[in-house]
This record gives C-alpha cells, structure tokens and sequence, in this order.
C-alpha cells in the first residue's frame, strides 16, 4: 500500500497549491479519501474528506470555502486545491485512506505559506 502526495512547496500569502495523493495497492475507490496536516507543536488536524461513491465532501471550518478535495478514481488520485492561503496553513501536509478497520497514510508534503 502506498499513498504519495506531492505539490507542497513554499508559497506567499493569498496563493495557491494543487496537492496531489498518488494511491497504490488497495482499491482506491472503495476507500473514503481524506487529508489533514500537522503543524509543528500541534496535533494532526482534519481538512477535508470525499466518500467513495458519490463523492460527498465534508470539510473543517478552518478551510470551508478555502480548500477542495476532489477524486479521479480512474487514476487512484485524490487532490486537494488549497486557495486564499494563508500563513497559518504552514504544515506538514497528509493524504489519508479508509475503509472500515484499514487506515492508510502517506508520509507528507510540507506547505509553507511565507512571504
């Protein structure tokens, strides 16, 4: 099983970043795909989720209206659009899987958000 984001980087304040999660090794449109970020100091916080049939989204009100997750099963991709950034953003970005008892994640792509 493999999940690899990509797309972090440094970016100024009121940019934008597209993450991408690569899946492998599980049927990737069963799962419910989702993504949360750590800052340092803190503890892991939810974003945004998108279900496995229908993709219904549900978001955290720190992003609501900022941030969309968004899915290709066809190419086992979930993305996250992140817009209006800002420097509290900074963090260690995570791509997340879950089915049930199974629970996957990626190793993270770090977001600075500095002019």
């Amino acid at each position: 099983v493999q999940l690899v984001e990509s797309g972090g980087g440094l970016v100024q304040p009121g940019g934008s970043l597209r993450l991408s999660c690569a899946a492998s090794g599980f049927t990737f449109r069963s799962y419910v795909m989702s993504w949360y970020r750590q800052a340092p100091g803190k503890e892991r916080e939810f974003l945004a989720a998108i279900t496995s049939i229908g993709g219904i989204t549900h978001y955290a009100d720190s992003v609501k209206g900022r941030f969309t997750i968004s899915r290709d099963n066809a190419k086992n991709t979930v993305y996250l659009q992140m817009n209006s950034l800002k420097p509290e953003d900074t963090a260690v970005y995570y791509c997340n899987a879950k089915y049930n008892a199974l629970n996957y994640w990626g190793q993270g792509t770090q977001v600075t958000v500095s002019s």
